[in-house]
């Protein structure tokens, strides 16, 4: 992936990037923009074709515009960023949290001037759309970001540099929109990151303040936590608003407090995580775990004596099962992407996996269709299972076109090919 990311930009010349050479020394990248170049990789792979897009028509976006949260703080944002960046030669950027722009004000001719790589209300700036951007990473990641020059994924936004810092909802900490800061070098600066930082936190406050005077606290409408395991190592996380991929170890730990919704001690939890583990390592992943949540939802941290979610996690594990018992058989394998957390030897994630894979296939070749079989074989783990394959063969109609492939397959697990 470095290698792809090297190739897309190599023959910049920004000064702080490259060498004698000209050519860009992927090396010299700060980490968090090597990341979300190769993050942006996977959705353009040519940087001169990674340009934003209008999303949001003028009827649709004043309608929009009008009825979101964020139009409540925009007298915030216009008094401490808007009015300013007017003497700064500046532009100040107010997106919704899935990257699109809504509000774009600030220095006239400089507003001309972006609206020649569509930086404007309306368009689409997330990482998906136009790559590397401060407003997109910095939603990506849920955090402040200055992107400078060159360090933009695109190149049409190489003379360009920005701030951008994520807006929570100050009840629920789901994320509301973004403000980016866009102009010459200056809009990188460090105080800058500094200035949009404490105009966030101006403007989150007065959303609480708007929200007690009208009596009500309006907590924004959350779908359940919800965390995903099957066919992965490292579970993703949705949680107020984002998503997180997670190290393999606090998957494990998430999913087996999800199955004991009633708690588990730390002996128990550790016996299910590793037996020959030590205490002080599962208090130490706690910790960790702790941080990570409590950043994101202080509402979702594990509480201790007994370790124990303060509200449901919805695993997609589950799901699967809960499909089956009431013969969703075909909902059960959209959800089902592989075997749960397949590197993972904690006996409790080990005994769950096994439950599901067998409940599943047993489920599957019992009663479901031939064509959900034919799907179920479709699995990495059903590749080599003779039985299944042979039941496959008996439901397929005589005349079936399938049932050629069906015998090879068979034919070549009876001759050891695998």
């Amino acid at each position: 992936m470095q290698d792809r990311a090297y190739k897309a930009h190599e023959g910049l010349d920004p000064e702080a990037l490259t060498g004698r050479s000209g050519s860009l020394r992927l090396g010299a990248l700060r980490p968090v923009v090597r990341d979300s170049w190769q993050r942006s990789l996977r959705h353009a792979a040519d940087p001169d074709r990674a340009l934003a897009r209008l999303v949001l028509a003028d009827d649709e976006l004043d309608a929009f515009r009008r009825d979101h949260p964020l139009a409540a703080i925009m007298p915030v944002f216009s008094r401490l960023l808007v009015e300013p960046s007017h003497e700064a030669g500046m532009l100040v950027a107010v997106g919704d949290q899935h990257g699109r722009l809504l509000w774009v004000d600030g220095d006239t001719r400089l507003r001309q001037r972006a609206e020649g790589m569509m930086f404007m209300p309306g368009t689409d700036w997330s990482e998906a759309s136009v790559g590397t951007s401060a407003p997109g990473t910095a939603l990506a990641l849920g955090q402040g970001v200055q992107i400078a020059g060159a360090e933009h994924f695109s190149r049409a936004v190489h003379s360009w540099s920005c701030t951008a810092v994520p807006i929570h909802d100050p009840d629920s900490g789901a994320v509301l929109g973004v403000v980016d800061l866009t102009g010459r070098e200056e809009a990188a600066a460090p105080q800058t990151l500094s200035l949009v930082r404490a105009a966030v936190a101006a403007a989150e406050a007065e959303l609480r303040i708007i929200r007690l005077q009208a009596g009500t606290s309006n907590r924004a409408t959350q779908q359940p936590a919800g965390l995903t395991i099957t066919g992965r190592d490292h579970g993703l996380l949705e949680l107020a608003g984002r998503r997180i991929e997670l190290s393999q170890r606090h998957t494990e730990i998430l999913t087996l407090l999800a199955l004991h919704p009633g708690g588990l001690t730390a002996e128990q939890l550790a016996d299910q995580l590793n037996p020959h583990a030590r205490g002080a390592t599962l208090r130490a992943e706690m910790v960790r775990l702790r941080k990570l949540l409590a950043g994101i939802s202080a509402a979702a941290v594990p509480e201790s004596r007994p370790y124990r979610l303060p509200q449901p996690l919805a695993v997609d594990a589950q799901r699967v099962l809960q499909c089956l018992a009431r013969g969703s058989y075909r909902q059960a394998l959209d959800l089902y992407q592989g075997q749960l957390v397949p590197g993972s030897e904690a006996p409790g994630v080990v005994d769950f996996r096994h439950r599901v894979s067998a409940t599943l296939r047993e489920s599957v070749l019992s009663n479901a269709s031939t064509e959900t079989v034919m799907r179920y074989l479709q699995l990495p783990e059903a590749k080599n299972d003779g039985d299944a394959w042979l039941a496959a063969l008996r439901l397929l109609p005589p005349r079936s076109p399938k049932r050629a492939g069906v015998v090879a397959r068979l034919e070549q697990l009876e001759a050891g090919d695998g």
